[in-house]
This record gives structure tokens, sequence and C-alpha cells, in this order.
């Protein structure tokens, strides 16, 4: 089933996965030198029903940051509790956190909205702050994660290739074989736990499983690699619901920086693959980065795989994910 984005009339959505970032009519053509930008309002909630009369809920929900690409403003926040922010120490991800007490109704209801002005990433063109990288942010972004091995099957797809000692030259021959190795299909079940040895068996898969197949091989070759996810929005601009996260990865080089890739997005739009290669468009908002998260205050469970959907635990165990309604919308300005 394909994600279109459709405006509902009642923003209940059901938990889908990466909706596109651009039309395939755009072409890398198109694109101005000049980075695009884009102003929104972002609406952030979710609705629970059911829930056990007088449970303990316990409510995380990622907090969309400013960085060089966007500035994020907070315009409001609903909430059934008093809410803290903190700042996980790994990555830098900023987790508002609430508790709240289930009433007779078994309801909850919590929101968030922001303003956001994203700005397109031209990295290849000069459009990016270079700094160099700690030696403890490189450690942590050449290490395996939970479901991004290092070795054994991801590197046996990488036999035969020719590498250069140019760490972009390097990157772009990792970004041809997870394009090749992957296309971009959600018809059968086991796609977006961004698992690569699944997807390396596989062959399919969503934005998840095709960026981190890119971290794992580029790791595997020394470049720091990240995993940065949050939300798409149409090219047009209007209003409407959002159905899903997108996802994408970056690499490190002392020379170019941070380098962007959007390999999942270059695969169903083949005529933008030159430019996802190191470019994004602004149609898109960061929440996170990082996989394998620990949370503020820190959840029962194990570390989350990625985090943009709120985390939920009643009486501490996890909500069921289909069991959140999600409520996520924008407006242009």
């Amino acid at each position: 089933m394909s994600c279109r984005y459709i405006v509902l009339p009642v923003l209940l959505l059901a938990w889908l996965n990466c909706g596109p970032v651009v039309n395939a009519d755009d072409g890398q053509a198109a694109r101005s030198q000049r980075p695009a930008a884009r102003s929104f309002w972002l609406n952030y909630g979710a609705s629970l029903e059911g829930l056990p009369d007088g449970a303990r809920v316990r409510v995380w929900l990622p907090v969309p940051q400013s960085n060089d690409h966007q500035k994020i403003r907070t315009v409001s926040r609903d909430l059934p509790g008093k809410p803290t922010v903190s700042m996980e120490p790994r990555y830098g991800n900023k987790i508002l956190y609430f508790e709240s007490a289930a009433t007779s109704s078994g309801s909850i209801t919590f929101n968030t909205s922001y303003v956001v002005r994203r700005q397109e990433v031209l990295s290849r063109s000069g459009n990016t702050q270079r700094s160099r990288l700690a030696d403890q942010q490189r450690d942590l972004f050449l290490a395996a994660n939970r479901k991004v091995p290092l070795e054994g099957r991801p590197l046996e797809l990488l036999a035969g290739l020719d590498f250069s000692s140019d760490p972009l030259a390097i990157a772009r021959v990792l970004y041809e074989r997870v394009d090749e190795h992957v296309r971009y299909d959600k018809s059968e079940p086991g796609y977006g736990n961004g698992d690569v040895l699944w997807v390396c068996d596989s062959q399919f898969g969503n934005c998840t499983d095709f960026h981190s197949l890119f971290i794992s091989f580029a790791r595997s070759k020394g470049l720091p690699s990240r995993f940065e996810i949050g939300f798409p929005l149409p090219a047009e601009r209007g209003q409407g619901a959002i159905t899903g996260y997108h996802c994408w990865a970056s690499f490190y080089t002392d020379r170019q920086g941070w380098v962007p890739v959007d390999i999942s997005e270059a695969d169903k739009h083949p005529e933008m693959k030159e430019y996802y290669f190191g470019n994004l468009t602004e149609n898109r908002v960061t929440f996170t980065t990082g996989r394998d998260i620990e949370l503020i205050p820190r959840q029962q469970g194990p570390a989350l795989n990625y985090f943009v959907y709120p985390h939920i635990e009643v009486d501490g165990v996890a909500w069921p994910r289909e069991q959140i309604q999600l409520q996520l919308s924008y407006k242009d300005r």
C-alpha cells in the first residue's frame, strides 16, 4: 500500500510509515543552487482509548530542535499532566515527559504544536557548516547498533567493489550499492525496523531499511554515519494530514562535514538520484537522531529502536503502537 497525503476532516491517523518527500515530477534541474525554504505550523498529538481506570500513564514525546537547517518555535502544549523537558546525553535528543492517571472514560488526549522554518540542504554546494567531529561523537557514529551490525552479511554485499581512498567517493559507491540492492516496497510485512540482516536478505523495505544498510556499510568503511528521523511534507504548499515518518542518513568527512543521503527517495524518484546524494529538500522536519534510544526518565523496557512517535507505558508496560491514534498535520504559513 502506498502512502498518499489526504486532508482528513478528523486527523486520527494509523501508524503508517514513510510518506513521499517530493513529487515524481520534480527533477534535480528544478532545484536552485540557492537553498529553498519553507515555513509551516506543525501539529503533533495523539489520543489513547481503552485505558484501565486509574492506571498510571507515562508519556514520552520527541521534541524537534533548531539546528543549521531548521528553526523551531514551540507554540502550545495541551497535556493532561505537568511536563518536564530533558536532553538525553548520548545523541542530544530533546524529550518531553509527563504522567497522568487514566479516568473512568479510559481516554487521554495530548497535543503539541510548533512553527517550523526548514531550509533545503545543499551540502555539495557549500550550504553546510563544517565543524570538527569530537572523538566521542566519532566513536559513537562508527559503532554498531542493535540492528545495525558492521560485519558478516552486510560486508558480503560489498565484495568485489572498487573503493578509492577518498571518503566522498567511498560513500558514493555505498549509495549506489544500497540503491541497487534494495527496492522501496511495503507490500509485504517485515519492513520498517531498520534491521540490516533482514534487509540484506529481503532486498526490499522503506526508508528505515535503506538507510540502516547504508549506515552499516559506511561505518564498516570507517565513515562516521548517523540516522536522522522526522516527518515529511508533500511538495505542494497547503495544509493537511501527515501520514507517517521519514528518515535519512548522513556521513561525515573532515573536508565536507556532514553530508546527507536520502536513498529511499532516490529509489522512488530516479530523476532525483544525483540530487539526493548530498542534498535534501526543505519538505521535512527533523525530530531525533540515532538508534537504541534511552529515554529520560528511563523507560521500563529496552532502548527504543528509534524515536519519532510517542512512547507510552501504562502501569509499567509499553502501550501497543497500534492502539495510539496519532494526530499529525501541517499548514504552510
